[in-house]
């Protein structure tokens, strides 16, 4: 009777861990709507490489969740990532003028979309287009940069190095008892 109890025990544990696993991947995966009672709006925004970025992922301003990533295309005309920004209804009143940047949460974290608010006067609204944008940092580029300036200085210090031949030097007597 005491085995039949542990089993039912650990079968209840168990179903509650997939329980909780599987709330936690909806609540990771972003799956909620954006806007509530405010609704919401589209705007664009146009990348020369937009990393890891997918659709589901964060916009932000000054760290605060203000929408997702609704959809990603490529402009057929300069073949430019296009990310479409849901936005919250209640944050309406972003400048004109802002900048979107797509930026990483951590070393290797997940990209989202940052807003850095502009000056202007005039808001953005449904259907508009973020004329400033910063790409994605991404690492390979980085370190291919890295290496190819590395080689190249090696060439040129190597360059150098036989421009600039010595004489070798005469060989030395050996002193003698």
């Amino acid at each position: 009777m005491q085995s039949r109890a542990l089993e039912v025990l650990v079968g209840f544990f168990v179903c509650l861990g997939v329980a909780a696993i599987f709330g936690l991947t909806f609540r990771v995966a972003s799956l909620n709507r954006v806007g509530g009672e405010h609704g919401s709006y589209e705007i664009t925004a146009k990348f020369d490489t937009i990393g890891s970025l997918a659709p589901g992922s964060s916009v932000k301003i000054a760290g605060v969740k203000i929408g997702r990533v609704k959809h990603i295309g490529i402009d057929s005309t300069t073949f430019q990532a296009v990310a479409t920004l849901e936005i919250a209804g209640n944050y309406a009143n972003i400048p004109d003028d802002s900048v979107a940047k797509i930026l990483t949460a951590g070393l290797l974290g997940e990209q989202y979309v940052g807003i850095d608010p502009g000056g202007e006067e005039q808001p953005l609204k449904n259907g508009d287009e973020i004329k400033f944008t910063q790409s994605a940092f991404v690492l390979e580029n980085m370190i291919g940069q890295f290496l190819t300036s590395m080689a190249q200085k090696d060439n040129n210090q190597g360059s150098k190095n036989q421009g600039s031949q010595q004489q070798p030097a005469a060989p030395t007597a050996a002193p003698s008892k």
